[in-house]
């Protein structure tokens, strides 16, 4: 396939047909997923299923996630451009790529070093310099780099991690699945002061959150 004919057309197809036609509404999302080469983040055997309406195996038991829900969690933030924001959970890379576009510094952690250095070097193929990868634990977060406005969790935890809620800046928001391995509520949390305001969004399925404050292995 032709990167800029065919890709950017079925880029075009994927916004317009999964996420307009739905209730992705904020204009700086919709370009970044306009602009981010999701084919670039699947395996060679996947590019033509790279935007279709569903998530993808990357390897290592992980999955890159379906395009929606990486716009919808990304639309929870509410990012205007100048916030520092975390990720866990790198995988493929793609989300923290589409963060890169929304915010000024992104910080995202993974816990397979395989999948961080892969990342690493398509974040540098692509230019997005704003983006810090980083291997650990991802249910403690990353304290030296905080506070953060923004805290996407691209894994299932049974519970919200305290760690994360008090990395949160003022009025920060963390956006997290939370529930059992088979099934979960996306959550947003916000912060007000020691307060923390807790909505449910919809029901998602995500691999769990394996760490200290997650899942065992």
């Amino acid at each position: 396939m032709n990167d800029k004919t065919d890709f950017e057309a079925d880029r075009k197809h994927m916004v317009e047909n999964q996420l307009l036609s739905r209730d992705i509404r904020d204009p700086l999302v919709l370009e970044a997923m306009r602009k981010v080469p999701r084919h670039r983040f699947v395996l060679p055997e996947y590019h033509h299923l790279a935007y279709s309406d569903g998530p993808l195996p990357i390897g290592r038991g992980q999955t890159i996630s379906q395009p929606y829900i990486v716009a919808l969690m990304s639309q929870l933030l509410e990012l205007k451009g100048d916030e520092t924001v975390l990720e866990i959970g790198t995988g493929s890379g793609y989300q923290a790529a589409v963060l890169g576009f929304l915010a000024r510094d992104v910080y995202t952690i993974e816990r397979h070093e395989e999948l961080a250095r892969q990342a690493s070097r398509l974040m540098e193929d692509l230019g997005l310099g704003n983006v810090h990868i980083h291997i650990g634990d991802g249910s403690k977060g990353l304290p030296q780099y905080a506070p953060y406005k923004g805290i996407i969790v691209t894994a299932a935890a049974p519970n919200v991690p305290q760690a994360l809620l008090d990395q949160l800046d003022e009025g920060g928001k963390l956006v997290i699945p939370v529930g059992s391995r088979g099934g979960q509520f996306l959550e947003r949390w916000l912060r007000k002061g020691d307060d923390f305001q807790c909505e449910n969004v919809i029901p998602v399925a995500f691999v769990p959150l394996v760490g200290k404050y997650g899942w065992e292995e």
